[in-house]
């Protein structure tokens, strides 16, 4: 039970998939699963805060390898559901197989069912795509890892995330020089484009400083950043190529909103934490959750205290620390919270105020009578 727990995510992507291919109120399906299950899962089943001993590792990893298999096919139906005709046959396969027609079905899908459609598939490739590659691309010493992390962000139009995350937010984390973290007062919607920008601009900067050290040239294949604008540009154009003028912005859409939930997360894990320059990283400068089904849902993405004080430590090994700043629920309870700002900052008021209390230093708190 402890290793398929982790596999929730990929079965959530089951329903996606089969409402893409239905059409019409099938639209609602995937959205729907994901919202019932990690809301409501997490408000009914509790935190989660065992710490098993996995003895096969190797089945976890594989586990992570072959999460391009449900992206791809997410975005591959998401594309066909959009395309005018039948490419590539699917349509035909699911006649053949089934008796369905699914081509006729998806010719009467409203813009209403487009769009929740193109949100369910945006949140499982933040989720399969962005929340996989996260723990890949920490995995430095590995090259596979490292690869199939850059091709999932590819996805979301986000390879520079492989950079800047590892090398960028795990330094500056709750201080003013990381894009990543939104200070006290700033809306999701602002932190999305600020985060997004600044971001890229600082992967950019820490590759450009990497050739330099090892006198390679900038504009070259050397260059991490633009290699992985290769990958996503690839996939953009295939994904034109499949479904046309409609799949292809289809498939730019589903990167924007990938994208969007990725910042979304940033700003909920640090938000209004603040850090002295001389200060380690500690397990007090991230917001925590042990919700048991974002948990599984997220490869343990929720022990973020402990992933920011021990960032190469693999997610099984990460521990619950319930003694961490806590966020007001799971991930994607709080990912709804953040949409809504008077809330958001109504709910956060008093957790920052205990946090000054009783995690700041007196360095910090003098940081934050600055601001």
């Amino acid at each position: 039970m402890h290793y398929l727990k982790f596999s929730l995510i990929y079965l959530l992507a089951l329903p996606q998939c089969i409402g893409l291919l239905m059409g019409g109120e099938g639209l609602y399906l995937g959205l729907t699963a994901i919202l019932i299950v990690l809301v409501g899962g997490d408000a009914l089943l509790g935190d989660d805060t065992s710490t098993p001993q996995y003895h096969h590792p190797q089945w976890l990893d594989r586990m992570l390898y072959m999460a391009v298999l449900p992206v791809g096919l997410v975005v591959l139906f998401q594309i066909w559901s959009l395309a005018s005709g039948d490419p590539i046959g699917i349509g035909a396969a699911i006649q053949s197989l089934t008796g369905y027609d699914a081509v006729s079905a998806k010719a009467n899908n409203s813009a209403q069912q487009v769009m929740i459609s193109l949100v369910g598939s945006g949140l499982l490739v933040a989720a399969l795509g962005t929340i996989v590659a996260h723990e890949l691309v920490h995995r430095t010493w590995d090259p596979l890892a490292l690869f199939i992390g850059r091709l999932l962000l590819a996805f979301s139009w986000d390879t520079a995330f492989a950079i800047e995350h590892v090398y960028g937010h795990h330094r500056y984390v709750a201080t003013p020089e990381d894009p990543a973290s939104a200070p006290r007062g700033r809306t999701v919607y602002r932190h999305i484009w600020l985060s997004t920008l600044r971001g890229n601009r600082s992967a950019w900067q820490i590759e450009a400083r990497r050739l330099a050290l090892q006198r390679q040239p900038l504009w070259s294949h050397h260059n991490r950043f633009l290699t992985g604008q290769c990958y996503s540009l690839a996939l953009t154009l295939l994904a034109f190529w499949i479904g046309g003028m409609a799949g292809g912005l289809g498939f730019l859409a589903c990167a924007g909103i990938a994208k969007c939930f990725l910042e979304i997360v940033n700003y909920m894990e640090h938000y209004g934490l603040v850090r002295a320059h001389n200060c380690q990283v500690q397990p007090r400068h991230s917001w925590n959750s042990n919700r048991r089904i974002s948990s599984w849902a997220s490869f343990n993405l929720t022990r973020h205290s402990h992933h920011h004080a021990t960032a190469q430590r693999p997610f099984q090994a990460l521990e619950p620390m319930p003694e961490a700043p806590t966020m007001p629920s799971g991930y994607l309870s709080t990912i709804l919270l953040t949409l809504v700002p008077p809330l958001w900052f109504r709910l956060m008021a008093p957790r920052l105020a205990h946090w000054d209390a009783h995690f700041a230093s007196e360095e910090e708190r003098a940081l934050l009578t600055q601001k």
